[in-house]
């Protein structure tokens, strides 16, 4: 299996592949289109998104269809109305990362941290670098990096919390990153800690107990959040999210179907949406 910064580079041509059948999917590219491309052979484009994602590029980018993304929706939602009335995050609970959620008092969120001690640094992933923020009470920030951007991603972090003590960590973040994307599940519990309005933390919430590999809409979130009315409102509440993946606001698309935007790439969307699926072994079934 390759390694990780392995797989970070593979997904920047995973990325890549992408942008370009999105903005030619009228033409429908096929392998040899795509390859040629992002300038590999056909023969290796496969073998990298097999390893990458472990599926085919034609299975891979399924997701950039509107009418399958429209039927995963409209499954999602069976599923997620059981997994709701059950008390549950969905059927496949126990293949889920286990995340559980603390919210800054007023005070503290006065305070811009101060009293707060932060480790922080960077880790690769599958889907490209991390910067993360871990606090004793939990994961506190946690962005996708482009290439060349640390010290910009650094600065963010440090701007978000001016009166925290900062202390660089990259093991730690490098140990977040294995329980995201790690090949074993780790059955300890992970927190964040979270920032915001009252209505951004519930809505917050209500990301997190959307199972992995699921789409829903803004709609849908504003339901789960007790705001069946505020669609809008819940579509800029998940814009201000700071905790990637953790918090799993590219889990929402578009009531029609589009895969919508995403803070982190909407490329970046997809792949991880692809990437859950397949490591759920679910959504992505196909007709051959």
């Amino acid at each position: 299996m390759p390694q990780e910064s392995d797989r970070t580079k593979a997904y920047e041509i995973v990325a890549k592949a992408i942008r370009f059948v999105r903005s030619h999917s009228r033409e429908q590219p096929s392998l040899d289109d795509i390859a040629r491309h992002v300038r590999l052979s056909p023969h290796h484009l496969q073998r990298l998104f097999s390893e990458w994602a472990g599926i085919s590029p034609k299975r891979f980018l399924q997701f950039l269809t509107k009418e399958n993304a429209k039927r995963l929706l409209r499954q999602s939602r069976d599923v997620l109305g059981a997994a709701v009335e059950s008390g549950l995050s969905g059927p496949g609970r126990l293949h889920d990362l286990m995340v559980a959620c603390e919210a800054l008092t007023p005070g503290e969120v006065g305070a811009l941290g101060a009293g707060l001690i932060i480790r922080f640094g960077f880790a690769p992933t599958p889907l490209g670098e991390i910067i993360a923020g871990i606090t004793a009470r939990g994961v506190c920030h946690l962005h996708f990096v482009e290439h060349g951007m640390e010290m910009s991603a650094e600065s963010e972090l440090r701007d978000e919390w001016p009166n925290a003590a900062l202390a660089r960590d990259d093991e730690a973040v490098h140990g977040l990153a294995e329980r995201l994307f790690g090949a074993l599940a780790d059955p300890k519990l992970l927190r964040v800690l979270l920032r915001g309005t009252n209505f951004q933390i519930k809505v917050w919430e209500a990301l997190m107990r959307i199972p992995a590999g699921q789409l829903v809409s803004y709609g849908d979130v504003a339901a789960l959040a007790g705001a069946p009315q505020a669609a809008r409102s819940v579509g800029t509440a998940i814009a201000h999210n700071r905790i990637a993946v953790l918090v799993p606001c590219h889990r929402v698309i578009r009531e029609g179907g589009e895969i919508g935007q995403y803070r982190w790439g909407s490329e970046r969307k997809i792949a991880l949406l692809a990437w859950e699926s397949v490591r759920k072994g679910s959504a992505l079934t196909t007709q051959r």
